[in-house]
C-alpha cells in the first residue's frame, strides 16, 4: 500500500466516528466523459491510517465510474458532533476474500437484517481506497465531543497488570472477566475456547447472563464463521457492528431450534435485542494466522455501545490473553501424579439423581435435564463411576489424560478448560453435584445425594 497521509494533515483516525455507519456517507464518482454522479454508501470501513474500503454489492453507477476513473470524492459525517468532512480517494482494488472481506461481510449483514434487506444487500466486495487527502467542510455549528466515560489507555494497562500471576486457567478466565466487568464498563460478555475435536467454540466464561431465564451462558457452542463470533473465530479478525446485528436473527433461531427438540444443547445466551456487538479473536501466537485460543465477546443494549477505540483496547487485552495462556504451566504436573487421600464428607442423603448417559455423543442429563456432552460429558460419566463403583472422590487431571474412555485428541487436548466447563456448568445447575479444585492437577467431586447411573445406547 501508499504511505498514509502527509504529516500535519487531517486524519482517519481523528475523524474514525463518522466511519461507524450510524449516518450514511455520501460518494461523487465521475463517469469517463465527466458526468458526475451521487449516492449514498451502506459501509464505509477504516482499513488503516492511509486506506478505507467501500462496500460492493451492486454493479451500479457508482462501481462502473469507479472502474473507469479511479478518483472519487466521499463526505461523511460525524454522528456525535454533526461535523462534516470531505474525502478525496484512490480506487486501488477490490478484494473478493480474506480478512477484510469477511469483516466488511458480516457487518453488512448485519445492517441489512436490522432492515429486513438480508437477502438484497449480499456483499460482493470489498473496493479498496486510498485516502489521497482530508478537510473539514465549513459551514454549520458542530456540537462539541461527547466526554468519554473511562480513559481506555489505563483500563488496559490495569487490566494487564492484573492478568499476570494467574495461577491458572480458570483463575486468567475470571481475572479478565472481573477487568471487563470493573476497568472497561461491560456488562454482558463471554469468552470461548476452542475445540479440536469439534471445530466448535464454546463457553467458559460470562458475565451478566445469570438471570437470564436460558442460564449464564456456560457451555454454549458456535461454530467457526457463525454469527460475529464464529466469523471472528474463522477469520482471525475483530468484528464490531455498532447498531442491530445479524445475532438478533442468529440467537433467535438457535433459541427456536432448541425448543424444538434440539435437547441436548445449552441456549445461546445473549441479548434479546443487542444494538453493539464486538467479537475479538484471542490468538496463541501473534500475527493474523497465529492459532486460534479463543473469542472473547462483549455485547449492550446501547448503540455505539463498542467504539474502533474499545475494539483496540479489547484487542489487546486478548491479546495479553492469548500469551498468558500459552505461559500458563501444565494443569497435570508431576506433583499431581497421585491422587491426594480422599477426605470423608457427609455421605449422600434424600432421594437419589438419576444421572443418564448417551455413549453416542457422551452426552450426560440430570433427572432428565440435559447438563453436558462431548469430552465434559465423558469426564463426568467417569467420575461418578468411580465414584458409585469404586467410592472415589478424589482425581487428578493425569489420570483423566490417559484414561482410554475419555475421547482427547492426541494434540490440543484441553482437558483443563473441558475441566472448568464441567465445574462450571455443574456450579450453574446448583444441584447436588460439584467439583472443587484440591490443589495443582487434582480436584474432588461432591456428592450430595445418592446416584443413579443409567447408560444409554
Amino acid at each position: 500500500m501508499n504511505s498514509p497521509l502527509p504529516q500535519n494533515a487531517l486524519t482517519l483516525e481523528a475523524i474514525r466516528t463518522c466511519l461507524e455507519g450510524v449516518i450514511p456517507g455520501t460518494i461523487a464518482t465521475a463517469a469517463a466523459d465527466g458526468t458526475p454522479n451521487v449516492s449514498q454508501l451502506s459501509q464505509v470501513h477504516y482499513v488503516d491510517p492511509g486506506h478505507i474500503a467501500l462496500s460492493y454489492q451492486f454493479f451500479n453507477k457508482t462501481r462502473a465510474n469507479i472502474l473507469a476513473n479511479p478518483d472519487a470524492q466521499l463526505e461523511v459525517i460525524d454522528p456525535s458532533t454533526g461535523a462534516q468532512y470531505r474525502l478525496r480517494l484512490a480506487y486501488l482494488r477490490t478484494e473478493t476474500d480474506g480478512p477484510l472481506f469477511e469483516s466488511m461481510k458480516a457487518k453488512l449483514s448485519g445492517i441489512a437484517s436490522h432492515v429486513g434487506m438480508a437477502e438484497v444487500f449480499r456483499l460482493r466486495g470489498a473496493d479498496l481506497f486510498r485516502v489521497v487527502a482530508i478537510e473539514a467542510v465549513a459551514g454549520g455549528c458542530p456540537l462539541p465531543a461527547p466526554v468519554r466515560p473511562r480513559s481506555l489507555l489505563s483500563a488496559v494497562r490495569r487490566a494487564c497488570e492484573g492478568l499476570r500471576g494467574a495461577a491458572d486457567l480458570s483463575d486468567l478466565l475470571d481475572r479478565a472477566i472481573a477487568a471487563l466487568r470493573d476497568l472497561f464498563g461491560v456488562e454482558h460478555a463471554l469468552i470461548l475456547l476452542p475445540d479440536a475435536t469439534s471445530g466448535r467454540l464454546f463457553t467458559v466464561a460470562a458475565l451478566g447472563y445469570e438471570a437470564s431465564s436460558r442460564g449464564s451462558g456456560i457451555g454454549w457452542e458456535v461454530t467457526a464463521g457463525d454469527g460475529v463470533i464464529g466469523m471472528a473465530a474463522r477469520e482471525r479478525v475483530p468484528i464490531r457492528i455498532t447498531h442491530m446485528t445479524t445475532d438478533v436473527a442468529y440467537s433467535m433461531a438457535m433459541r427456536e431450534g432448541t425448543a424444538a427438540g434440539h435437547l441436548r444443547e445449552i441456549p445461546f445466551p445473549g441479548l434479546d435485542r443487542p444494538h453493539s456487538q464486538l467479537a475479538v479473536p484471542i490468538l496463541a501466537h501473534p500475527g493474523a494466522c497465529g492459532d486460534l485460543a479463543g473469542v472473547l465477546f462483549v455485547e449492550s443494549a446501547q448503540e455505539m455501545r463498542f467504539t474502533y477505540d474499545d475494539e483496540d483496547a479489547l484487542a489487546t487485552l486478548a491479546a495479553q490473553l492469548g500469551a498468558l495462556m500459552r505461559g500458563l504451566p501444565p494443569a497435570h504436573g508431576a506433583e499431581a501424579e497421585e491422587a491426594p487421600a480422599p477426605i470423608a464428607g457427609a455421605p449422600a442423603i434424600g432421594d437419589p439423581i438419576t444421572v443418564r448417559h448417551y455413549a453416542c455423543d457422551d452426552s450426560v442429563f440430570l433427572d432428565h435435564d440435559y447438563l453436558i456432552k462431548g469430552v465434559a460429558g465423558a469426564i463426568l460419566w467417569k467420575l461418578v463411576r468411580d465414584h458409585t463403583t469404586l467410592g472415589r472422590t478424589d482425581f487428578t487431571n493425569r489420570e483423566l489424560r490417559l484414561a482410554p474412555d475419555i475421547p482427547l485428541p492426541d494434540l490440543a487436548e484441553n482437558l483443563e478448560a473441558r475441566l472448568i466447563l464441567l465445574q462450571r456448568r455443574l456450579a450453574d445447575r446448583c444441584g447436588p453435584l460439584r467439583i472443587e479444585k484440591t490443589g495443582r492437577g487434582r480436584f474432588r467431586l461432591l456428592v450430595e445425594k445418592p446416584l443413579r447411573l443409567e447408560e444409554m445406547n
